[in-house]
């Protein structure tokens, strides 16, 4: 386990290294030129080498050329097949868990951290209170989202005579992003900054109670968050006082 602690540092500078290769280092009409030529584009290569130098700086172990070499040939693997797939949102973040994950193998296999891992994962997965935290990020995502609906359908009819039509189902992904939010901060023992998301979003509703929009919209808003922030800092709490 000491060894696992030890070449952790390796592994973070190999999630630099993506960082920095595949986002900050590489521009749009790189990315454009890859999709219409695709292995015919010098900078696929490019991109596949600047991964490997970078992998050969940051973690400076100078006599070992074994890890950038693999890094390049599983990332350039990985960069051809997504040339052939759709654009998408969800292809990309496919795309970035499978580079992740492969960094986290040629981690594990090159510096034999395969039962530092495997000891690591077994214990989180056994423990309750790991399970306890997923149960209420569960909760308050889909559950909570079909809830809050219920309890607020009988002034739906109403709110969809006076409101502009807004973004599918931009509502439901606004108020889950806020009780991850909520969650993460009371588990963290943040109650500030819930606090501050509440405000914040107080703001931006102050609005409509100022200038022309419906003030059966805004009701209707405001019992929604109200009940959002409930229900995810209940939730918050019943799991604090359950893993102390």
């Amino acid at each position: 386990m000491d060894n696992y602690v030890s070449f952790f540092g390796i592994l973070i500078k190999l999630f630099v290294v993506h960082a920095i290769a595949d986002f900050a280092l590489q521009p749009h009409n790189w990315v454009k030129d890859k999709v219409e030529k695709k292995l015919q584009s010098k900078y696929l290569y490019i991109h596949v080498l600047m991964h490997g130098i970078l992998t050969y700086i940051l973690v400076a172990e100078w006599d070992n050329f074994t890890l950038p070499v693999i890094v390049m040939f599983v990332h350039l693997v990985i960069d051809v097949l997504k040339l052939y797939r759709p654009k998408s949102f969800k292809w990309f973040l496919i795309d970035q868990v499978i580079h992740i994950v492969s960094l986290i193998v040629i981690w594990m296999l090159i510096y034999h951290q395969t039962n530092g891992v495997v000891e690591f994962i077994t214990n989180l997965f056994s423990a309750n209170e790991f399970w306890l935290v997923v149960l209420g990020y569960a909760i308050i995502l889909h559950p909570t989202s079909i809830l809050i609906y219920q309890a607020t359908k009988k002034w739906q009819k109403k709110i969809r005579k006076t409101e502009g039509k807004g973004l599918k189902n931009a509502g439901k992904w606004i108020g889950m992003i806020e009780r991850i939010l909520i969650l993460t901060f009371i588990l963290i023992n943040q109650f500030a900054a819930v606090g501050f998301l509440l405000a914040a979003k107080s703001i931006f509703r102050f609005g409509d109670l100022t200038g022309k929009k419906d003030r059966k919209l805004t009701e209707y808003v405001l019992i929604g968050t109200l009940l959002s922030f409930s229900i995810t800092i209940l939730i918050g709490i019943i799991i604090q006082n359950s893993i102390k």
